[in-house]
């Protein structure tokens, strides 16, 4: 990029040292020079550029200024420069939609190509309502038993409804397990939603007020979830959660709900405005008891006709030993279970210990394909939901 590209851009530059470029690759430009603190709540009407000087701060500080970042709804491209950057702060501030770091040492020459591969990016879409609001759909995913594998499923699930999506479309994937959820960490992302802000907002909640909660994940995956916290099924009322997840199918054209296992004050008006509930259960009697009488549970509470679907997961080629096989897993429950997900512990621990979908790291997993004909079959069928939670 020349220097008259950037003439009359406000670029906002956070360190005294960068002062420097004006003379370079910002000539023309109108500069701002802030502090860590001005990263706070920036936006596109701030500024059309920022440049950060990662080496002006402790570390400490400086992953604080991008964590303010990523909690903006939407915010201008972003240039971190540095030498020994910390891969955490580089991984962090790259989930950016649009971000770019260039480690020292580095030319006038370099920073102006990454300056002009950042401008030349489009700005992401900002969150508006699918055409029509109802013709969005809504999954939920829920563990018949604490580590049956719902988080993972709920990720794999949400991960293929974006392959299938027009770029335009988003999908939502929403942790409502707000007291110990794990779906931002197995994503290895930043949880954004701050439920003090979600609790006192629910008659104030829009589609705006929703995108500052947002955790982009990919460019078509977003995540909507909260740090953990012991008091906040307490702290957060009902009408807020409701309100949430209407805003959200009217936003997006998939929401993928990872539910708790324990029912609370908005949990069957959740489940009954989705379009699928998915029971999630492993192959062991305990988990296989548990799956039948919460399925049973929840079509008698909801009073909507919808039968919940049962998946078993980590299923194995079993030549010896006491698992039960799907023919006595279906005795078990008393019903056809909707399908089975192979089991691939290296795949689904892999996945997890790098952050991001098990599709990502391990694309051939038995995991992936079995995720993707569950998928294929569920898309292809009409929609089953009666209500919508509101």
């Amino acid at each position: 990029m020349s220097s008259s590209s950037l003439q009359g851009r406000r670029v906002l530059i956070i360190g005294p040292s960068l002062q420097a470029l004006a003379q370079g690759p910002l000539e023309g430009a109108h500069l701002e020079v802030g502090s860590l603190e001005r990263l706070l709540g920036v936006g596109a009407a701030d500024a059309d550029l920022i440049i950060i000087d990662a080496d002006a701060w402790a570390a400490q500080a400086m992953a604080a200024g991008v964590q303010a970042l990523t909690l903006c709804p939407s915010p201008p491209p972003i240039l971190l420069v540095g030498a020994h950057l910390p891969t955490s702060l580089v991984r962090s501030l790259l989930r950016l939609e649009r971000a770019d770091v260039l480690d020292a040492p580095y030319t006038p020459e370099h920073i102006s190509t990454a300056i002009a591969g950042l401008m030349a990016q489009q700005a992401p879409l900002a969150i508006a309502p699918t055409q029509g609001g109802s013709t969005s759909r809504c999954w939920a995913v829920v563990g018949a038993v604490g580590g049956s594998g719902a988080t993972t499923l709920a990720i794999e699930i949400a991960n293929q409804l974006c392959d299938r999506q027009d770029p335009n479309n988003r999908v939502c994937l929403i942790d409502l397990n707000l007291a110990d959820g794990a779906t931002a960490a197995y994503l290895g992302s930043s949880p954004t939603m701050r439920l003090h802000e979600l609790a006192s907002a629910a008659e104030r909640l829009d589609a705006s007020m929703l995108h500052a909660f947002i955790t982009p994940v990919t460019k078509q995956l977003d995540l909507l979830a909260a740090s953990r916290d012991p008091t906040a099924f307490d702290l957060v009322p009902r009408d807020a959660i409701l309100r949430l997840l209407e805003i959200a199918c009217e936003s997006y054209a998939w929401v993928i709900l990872d539910m708790p296992r324990h029912r609370h004050s908005w949990s069957l008006e959740a489940l009954a405005g989705c379009d699928e509930v998915l029971v999630v259960s492993e192959l062991t009697v305990p988990a296989l008891l548990a799956a039948r009488s919460l399925s049973d549970e929840i079509e008698r509470d909801m009073g909507t006709g919808n039968k919940p679907r049962i998946l078993l997961n980590r299923l194995a080629a079993r030549m010896f030993g006491p698992a039960p096989s799907m023919a006595e897993a279906e005795r078990a429950l008393q019903r056809k279970a909707e399908g089975g997900i192979s089991s691939d512990w290296e795949a689904a621990a892999a996945s997890v210990n790098l952050g991001g979908p098990i599709a990502t790291h391990r694309p051939k997993s038995k995991i992936v394909k079995d995720v993707q004909v569950l998928v294929d079959r569920l898309v292809a069928e009409p929609l089953r939901r009666t209500t919508r939670a509101a």
